[in-house]
């Protein structure tokens, strides 16, 4: 039985999208998950891997993935850019967001988001009325540990006080996300997709997963 659900973020409750000028390609860069980090300097490997643990750090490699895209961002643009993406009104929820945090909340199930990220997300959640439907903010630069690492999904169903086996982590990607299968925790991954894509997914796991019956 399901006693708590761990969502990510980026990708899985909500989308980066400012406003329509901002490509694809641009949200990609800036919402980057996996990837390896050769798309940087060699010198800025390091940094890659730790980015979501430090608030300087992610600010350099994502400068430089900006400044190395294509996109002809002058460099006053990418820094624009970059600070408009950590300003809540740029970040939409997906549709049924809401549907499936209220649905949790009345049937008595705790939620935890788990994000790989160097900021306090709950900003973005109270701008749509969204964090009193959340318990916790498990977030990666205040735990110092980032996704896939065993010890941030453990410290998420600590928190909500449940067992590996009755939690749930629903998130859009298989290795950051993926990682909570090895404590024990049943995973699920959906499609990281422009809001208007993607209307009920969240809603359509946790049916699948007889969450909330």
């Amino acid at each position: 039985m399901i006693r708590g659900v761990l969502f990510d973020f980026s990708g899985t409750l909500f989308r980066l999208a400012p406003d329509p000028s901002w490509s694809d390609e641009l949200v990609g860069v800036l919402t980057a998950s996996t990837v390896d980090g050769s798309h940087l300097p060699p010198e800025l490997a390091d940094d890659w891997a730790r980015r979501d643990l430090d608030p300087e750090l992610h600010r350099r490699v994502y400068l430089a993935a900006l400044a190395g895209s294509g996109l002809g961002l002058t460099p006053q643009e990418a820094d624009a850019t970059y600070e408009r993406a950590y300003e809540p009104a740029s970040w939409q929820p997906y549709l049924d967001t809401h549907a499936a945090l209220k649905c949790l909340r009345d049937n008595g199930i705790r939620v935890a988001v788990v994000s790989n990220i160097p900021w306090d997300i709950s900003a973005v959640f109270r701008e749509y009325d969204l964090d009193v439907l959340v318990d916790e903010f498990v977030l990666s630069f205040t735990e110092g540990v980032m996704k896939p690492d065993p010890k941030i999904f453990l410290v998420a169903c600590q928190r909500l006080g449940v067992a590996p086996a009755d939690a749930l982590m629903v998130g859009d990607s298989a290795e950051a996300d993926g990682g909570a299968a090895n404590v024990g925790i049943r995973t699920a991954i959906i499609q990281h997709l422009p809001v208007d894509q993607r209307p009920d997914a969240l809603l359509s796991v946790l049916a699948e997963h007889e969450v909330t019956g």
